[in-house]
């Protein structure tokens, strides 16, 4: 429902050249309420004038298209690349025009607040994902230093200052712009912060380097991904030498623990590196996921000073001993998002599952149990499993071996739980040829009856329907979840993959060689 105010800034900003011609005329608060329509309706000029003449001290764009008094409606999940390219351009132009220092009041931008979904509904249907804002940033930071050392500005201009609240997200192929704008940052007007950062395709010595350029006492998260051949000793490096105070969530890259092979040496390692981890005391959030951890949880978490409340483990090894670890540490009890995919939980440990489970149950919000052999024999104990779990909003069960029966029943039990919002759910078995075997490899994965598979999914829309739970999103994503940031970046990942793949080969050609 939008107020009588709102239908009126919508009417004021829809003639773009009125609206331009009349904004020295509005009074300072209504600029918010002006900007929300005028992203709403993608006026790309006005959001320009918007933000360069903006007169409040803080510009929060999450804030500023989320839910408000005016209109309901979240537009924050809109990454609009019209609407979010005017506001880095009208940031620039801020500092570059209108020479008066008396309307320089902005002291804040705060960009974090952007959402990066699947579904966009913004009608350019262009995005400007977060490595382009990052990209876009730097690019304007660079331009602005270049326009102030190049033209007569007056002293003032040199001393606005502006702190940019960015997450960052770096790879090979913005790596230089980005690296430029941080070395210059003490110079430059607009300050880059950045609370998040993100790394992926990037060599070693350069995500090093970068890292320390981020201020890393300001940093709130940290993503190490995919690309980035981090391991135990590197982790242990980038630990001793620089100090992350604010660190809430950390993820590390695929195998960067590989306990089956640990030394002596290494094993002080591992110690080490969890008594780092234990001097973050706002660590929250551990994504380890591809490590091989067996037996060692202990030695790493137990450290922690904080309870952690998200924790994933998926396809990390775990044995009973570190099940009944997680199950009995006070992480247990805090827990609001768990992955514990690709264990055998049924075989290998169900009685510590229906402990932790037990534990985290009245604020577990996510879990993800995919590949881990649930079939139709163990669906009635994951719902006993689940049955506390009243607060549970997302259960992820793909790749498990269930027929179309025991998702029926399952989702019948679904439908019970009262916050549940999200359900990803497997193709069921019976869709397969008999001859398929689990872990489903990839080349088979799409090797199924697609006319039965929509025929069992209606079904089980329709358990969700008649039990009047249509706020349910339940699907089958094959490959895995959205992910906006590797989206945004297939291209550069897929030709480093190539380039990865070809330097292998070659070497195996030239081993061969010799041999001969």
């Amino acid at each position: 429902m939008k107020s009588l105010q709102f239908l009126s800034a919508e009417a004021f900003v829809s003639d773009a050249e009125f609206a331009r011609k009349n904004l020295g005329s509005v009074a300072h608060n209504l600029f918010p309420l002006l900007f929300k329509a005028s992203y709403l309706l993608e006026q790309r000029e006005v959001i320009h004038d918007l933000v360069e003449t903006w007169p409040l001290a803080d510009f929060n764009i999450g804030k500023l298209l989320g839910t408000t008094v005016d209109y309901q409606e979240d537009l924050s999940h809109r990454r609009c690349s019209v609407c979010l390219e005017s506001c880095l351009t009208g940031l620039r132009d801020y500092v570059l025009n209108h020479p008066s220092p008396c309307v320089k009041r902005l002291k804040v931008v705060d960009l974090t607040g952007i959402k990066d979904v699947e579904v966009q509904l913004c009608e350019c249907k262009k995005t400007m994902g977060r490595w382009a804002r990052t990209k876009l940033l730097s690019k304007l930071c660079l331009e602005v230093l270049v326009h102030l050392q190049q033209t007569q500005c007056k002293p003032h201009a040199f001393e606005i200052s502006i702190d940019v609240l960015i997450d960052l997200f770096v790879t090979e192929r913005n790596y230089e712009l980005v690296a430029q704008a941080l070395l210059q940052k003490r110079y430059c007007p607009l300050k880059i912060c950045c609370v998040a950062f993100r790394a992926d395709n990037l060599a070693l010595q350069k995500f090093f380097y970068i890292i320390k350029l981020t201020d890393p006492s300001l940093l709130r998260k940290l993503e190490v991904v995919h690309n980035v051949r981090l391991e135990m000793e590197h982790l242990q490096i980038l630990f001793n030498s620089i100090h992350f105070p604010l660190l809430m969530s950390l993820t590390l890259p695929a195998r960067t623990f590989n306990v089956r092979r640990l030394t002596a040496t290494d094993e002080l390692m591992l110690t080490t590196i969890g008594k780092k981890m234990g001097e973050m005391t706002q660590l929250t959030e551990l994504s380890l996921a591809f490590s091989i951890l067996t037996g060692r949880i202990r030695k790493l978490l137990s450290p922690l000073k904080t309870p952690l409340k998200m924790l994933d483990v998926s396809n990390c090894s775990l044995n009973n001993a570190d099940m009944v670890y997680l199950a009995n540490s006070i992480h247990s009890y805090h827990l609001e998002a768990l992955d514990l995919s690709g264990h055998n939980i049924p075989e290998l440990y169900p009685s510590t599952f229906f402990k932790l489970l037990s534990h985290s149950s009245p604020v577990l919000r996510s879990l993800v149990l995919e590949d881990c052999n649930i079939q139709d024999t163990h669906v009635n104990m994951l719902i006993v499993a689940l049955s506390p779990c009243q607060k549970l909003q997302e259960f992820k069960f793909l790749g498990n071996p269930l027929s179309s029966q025991a998702l029926k029943h399952l989702f019948t039990f679904l439908c019970e739980l009262p916050v549940l919002k999200n359900v990803e759910f497997p193709v069921p078995k019976d869709c397969y040829p008999i001859d398929i075997t689990y872990p489903i490899d990839d080349t088979s994965l799409c090797r199924f009856d697609h006319q039965k598979y929509d025929s069992i999914a209606e079904e089980l829309n329709f358990i969700l329907l008649q039990a009047n739970r249509e706020d349910v999103k339940a699907s089958t994503p094959l490959f895995g979840s959205y992910d906006a940031a590797v989206q945004e970046t297939n291209d550069e990942l897929g030709a480093y993959l190539i380039k990865s793949f070809k330097e292998t080969l070659e070497k195996l050609t030239t081993s061969l060689s010799k041999m001969s």
